[in-house]
């Protein structure tokens, strides 16, 4: 049986120490890493930044750079709330899992059999952005492991398009199976599972916690004029999966170390929500179940951005088959880099080029 609490409480001593030598990654290199990451920092403008490095489920790197709120001068640190925007559909892929094991969900029904579907596909396909829905085709079956994996658009199954708006409309699926909201299942089936007591979701209905709201950091872009300026808080959405989640470097820690672990989906489970989509030609696309799936450089990668245009961004970056995880967030849109809605390329990325090359494969 695996020690929750023992695991749990060494990933909770990592954090709070700050960085811990692992086993085969000097402290140096640590530290080199660390400086590194600030200088890309300042270099993309970002005022505040997160910054957690998990090998082993040990936290081996947890700190803070610059500031959460710039006017008052609040330090980031690894406990500084962030908005994570789409790294939440990680966890929404956790979920579906969990969901899965427990005999409550089936990935591979038919859209059309959960209600408001069908409208929604219309109405989207009629009036939704046509970036995202201008080649759905409603009249041919979906299924919401395809939703979740990012294979609606076109011929369903056949190609990797990010639609996060479809996406969101996953949840309804997992409430109407459950019949729970979507947040108190995330809420009770993850954070709790995981020991995450620095995280929340919010949405329209369901106001941030007020010791979150107190600390959460404050977002910013740069104007047309080269300032940086504070931006207003992204607006209210949905009770969707699509976002929604507030959350510090060292609760996404315990997320990781949980999920490695076993805590939350077993190792079948969890292969599977790794495992790339194939179109019927059998050709690998760069999405599982709510995770990029990608091969750079020879080493699997598992991972997710989240980007709040003008306000938030995050990086979320696993190397399964070599137990080391790189978690980053920031309140400006510093961590994004340019790729298109049907390509992956995190190697584009320089803070996720920075990590790979300072944790080489041991």
């Amino acid at each position: 049986m695996i020690n929750r609490i023992a695991i749990g409480a060494a990933v909770a001593a990592g954090v709070a120490a700050g960085a811990g030598p692992a086993a085969a990654q000097g402290e140096n290199d640590v530290n080199a890493f660390a400086v590194e990451v600030d200088s890309l920092r300042q270099a993309a403008r970002i005022p505040g930044l997160s910054l957690a490095v998990v090998r082993d489920g040990q936290v081996v790197l947890a700190r803070g750079f610059g500031y959460a709120d710039v006017e008052a001068r609040v330090p980031a640190t690894e406990h500084t709330p962030y908005n994570i925007a789409s790294v939440t559909k990680t966890i929404s892929g956790v979920l579906a899992m969990r969901l899965v094991e427990q005999g409550r969900l089936n990935l591979d029904r038919p859209m059309s059999g959960y209600t408001g579907w069908d409208e929604f596909c219309a109405d989207a396909v009629a009036e939704g952005p046509a970036i995202f829905f201008r080649d759905l085709k409603c009249d041919q079956p979906i299924t919401l492991r395809q939703v979740l994996g990012m294979r609606i658009n076109g011929t369903p199954g056949e190609r990797f398009y990010y639609n996060p708006i479809a996406f969101s409309w996953a949840s309804r699926p997992m409430m109407q199976a459950t019949g729970r909201p979507f947040s108190d299942l995330v809420a009770d089936e993850i954070f709790r599972t995981a020991g995450m007591t620095e995280s929340a979701r919010q949405h329209r209905a369901l106001p941030l916690r007020p010791d979150l709201a107190a600390r959460l950091a404050q977002p910013y872009h740069v104007d047309s004029a080269g300032a940086l300026v504070r931006s207003e808080q992204p607006g209210p959405q949905g009770d969707g999966a699509a976002g929604g989640v507030i959350s510090t470097v060292a609760d996404m820690a315990r997320f990781d170390a949980a999920l490695d672990g076993g805590w939350l989906i077993s190792d079948a489970s969890r292969a599977a929500m790794w495992r790339a989509g194939r179109n019927a030609a059998g050709q690998a696309l760069p999405y599982g179940v709510g995770w990029f799936v990608q091969e750079v450089g020879g080493r699997r990668t598992v991972w997710h951005t989240g980007l709040w245009d003008g306000a938030y961004s995050a990086l979320y970056l696993k190397l399964p088959d070599e137990r080391l995880t790189l978690i980053l967030l920031a309140n400006s849109e510093g961590l994004r880099w340019d790729k298109a809605l049907d390509e992956a390329a995190l190697e584009r990325s320089p803070f996720a080029a920075a990590f790979l090359r300072r944790f080489p494969r041991r």
